[in-house]
Parts: structure tokens; sequence; C-alpha cells
């Protein structure tokens, strides 16, 4: 801890409050947290500098809006997330309406119709070359996208809601439209970027090797020794005491370190937007079968085979995961995602293989709880 934050150890801890939840929530408004937005106010010129200067991110904070933007590093598996019951990922086409909902009212008006709104959208979808319907799928992804920028500050309603329109394609309701944060939204990064594989060739892993990889510390569940170079790794091993240090002063996190690989932990569990082990049938699934696999050293197999060990178990817990053991390939697909997500496992030339990090829920396998809550923790990315 540097002298400044040791020496006032109530703004040692605003900081960590301030930069925790900035990580988690890199769009945040004064009337969604308005206790946070004060600490991040109050504590700019410190948390600019530390983000800036430490991770190659930038903090732009207004009178009632702060943005965090994250551009060193582009984490492969981070989506956004419906604002339902179980946060579910956004597909596709709720992708594909968000993009067209921020370019119809980026420009404005402050204040907007559903029915408007729905011109705007469809006059973006042309523009872009994409068919918007009124079919139900159309209007239920649309309905999801919305939510997802009322969650987040951008619309708010003022007349009627737009749930109604999901189930009735004549609904119309009035939203509150602030284009000013619908700008912060996007990362500079996709402006230089014209397809995804530019986007993710990121320049600051070459002019900014350090930056980059505490940028991967923090939005990564884990950094495993084969995601870097032998030069990476090296200098990585060497700055493990740095890191430990930056990470216990900015967020009360610690480094762990394994001969596979390095893992920041959040003991309060308070910098994650998805946690592993998790609570649900899933979560649940997640945990026995790496219990299961580890256990039998099921490093490799075929899909297929990952399937079987699903099907095995689900026969075998049946009384407690009802409909779920009716789909064992559906269940398999929900749990290899979430170990995906995770870094617990991978898909890789077909053939789905259980990563290190795997182990470390085994249940004979002790971790010291005094130092880690045993998850590993991942953080949100917009």
């Amino acid at each position: 801890m540097t002298g400044a934050t040791a020496a006032d150890p109530q703004r040692a801890l605003d900081l960590r409050d301030a930069a925790r939840r900035l990580v988690t929530r890199p769009l945040l408004t004064d009337e969604g947290d308005p206790e946070v937005f004060g600490l991040i106010r109050r504590h700019e010129q410190t948390l600019d500098r530390w983000f800036t200067q430490r991770f190659g991110y930038r903090l732009q904070v207004t009178t009632d809006t702060a943005r965090l933007y994250k551009t060193t590093a582009v984490v492969d598996r981070r989506p956004l997330r419906a604002t339902t019951a179980g946060q579910r990922p956004f597909t596709m086409r709720e992708y594909t309406m968000l993009a067209l909902a921020l370019a119809a009212v980026v420009a404005g008006p402050s204040v907007i119709s559903l029915r408007d709104l729905l011109h705007e959208v469809r006059s973006a979808a042309t523009d872009a070359g994409v068919a918007v319907s009124d079919e139900p799928a159309d209007r239920r992804a649309l309905v999801t996208a919305l939510r997802w920028m009322i969650g987040h500050g951008l619309v708010a309603e003022m007349h009627d809601r737009i749930d109604r329109y999901a189930g009735d394609a004549e609904a119309d309701a009035v939203l509150r439209i602030r284009p000013d944060r619908v700008a912060l939204l996007p990362l500079p990064a996709l402006g230089r970027a014209d397809t995804p594989e530019e986007l993710e060739d990121r320049p600051e892993r070459a002019t900014a090797t350090r930056q980059w990889m505490r940028a991967r510390l923090l939005e990564e569940p884990v950094v495993y020794r084969s995601d870097l170079s032998d030069a990476e790794w090296g200098e990585l091993r060497r700055r493990l005491g740095e890191e430990s240090d930056i990470f216990e002063e900015m967020f009360g996190a610690h480094v762990e370190a394994r001969a596979e690989g390095v893992a920041v932990i959040d003991p309060g569990d308070r910098m994650t937007d998805s946690r592993f082990p998790t609570s649900g049938t899933v979560g649940n699934a997640a945990l026995l079968l790496l219990d299961r696999l580890t256990e039998a050293d099921h490093v490799s197999m075929s899909p297929d085979a990952f399937v079987d060990e699903v099907r095995a178990l689900a026969a075998e817990r049946r009384p407690y995961w009802s409909q779920l053991a009716d789909d064992p390939d559906g269940l398999a697909r929900q749990i290899l995602d979430l170990l995906e997500d995770h870094r617990l496992a991978e898909v890789d030339s077909g053939t789905v293989r259980l990563l290190p990090a795997a182990w470390r829920y085994r249940a004979d396998v002790q971790v010291d709880t005094s130092e880690t809550d045993g998850g590993i923790e991942q953080v949100a990315l917009l």
C-alpha cells in the first residue's frame, strides 16, 4: 500500500470500493449507485492515475456518469447479460437489436415514443442491411436490449412499460433517452477495427506488455502459462510481488501463482459478474462433474464422451435435477459454457480438455480458506 493510502485507512477503503465497482460496472451512474459515484467523483484523479498507469485504461467522469474504458485487453468470453433472473447471456439476435437501438438514439431526441423508436431501429437496420420484423422473437429481442439499456441508465420509462411490446406489436410507451451516455459506450478500439479479429489483435501487447498482462490478470479468471510467450511468463513471474501489491491496494485482492498459471483471487467476492462455484442445477452439475472427471484423471475427451459423462451423472441425480436430467445434451452444453467461461475447460480441435484450474475444485483438494474463498473470479467488460 502506498504511503498516502496507508496514512488514511478510510481513504484506502473508499478507493478500493470505487475501483472494484468500476471494474465490475464500467458504465456507472449517479442515480444507479449514488454512494459509490460520490467516491469516484471525490477520488477521480487518483483512480484515473491508477487505471491509466497500471492498466492502460481510461476513466471519464461527468456530472452524473463514470465510464471506465477497458482498452488494453479484449477478453474472448465475456457476454452481455440480460437483466432478468439468472442474467443469461445475450443471444446474437439480442446483440443485433441492441446495436440497432443504440444507433437509433445516439443522436437524440431526449424523449421518444416506442413506436418512433421502432421506426428509427428499422431505419438503422435498413442502413446496415439487417432484416427486422414484427414477429414475437424480434419483439422479445428488442425488449431485452431496451431492458439492458434501462438497467445501465441509458433509457428510462416515462409512461407505460416496454415489456408490453413483447406480447403486443401495437403496444407503445414513452422513453427518456440519454444520448450523452450512449455516446460513452463504444470502446475507442472499435473505430480502429474492421473485423472482430482486428479488434482482438490488440497493439498494446507489443507496446505495453506489462499493462496488457496486468489487464489480463484482472479480466480473466486465470492466465495460463500457455497464454504467454516465454519472455512474458518470465517477466510476470519476476513481478509477482509488484502485482500482488497493486491488486491488494486497488481491490483488496491477491495474486495466486502456480506452475501452470496465475489468478487474482477476491476473498470478498465483490469483483465478479460470474461466479464459480455457483448455485442452481447447472452450477451444481458442473462442480460434481469436475470432481468426477478430475478424480478419474479424464484430462481430455471427445464431445460425445463428455455428454456421456453428463448423462451418467444426470441419471444419478435425476430426483434432484427435474427436467434437465431428461436433456443431457442441453445440460452438457450449459455445463461446458460455464466451464469455458471460467477457463476450467476448453474445446480445441474437436476435443474437450480440462484446464489446470479444474483441479482446484476436486473434492479431496484442500484450499487454504484463510487466504481464498475457493472461487476464481472474472469481471465485467463493456
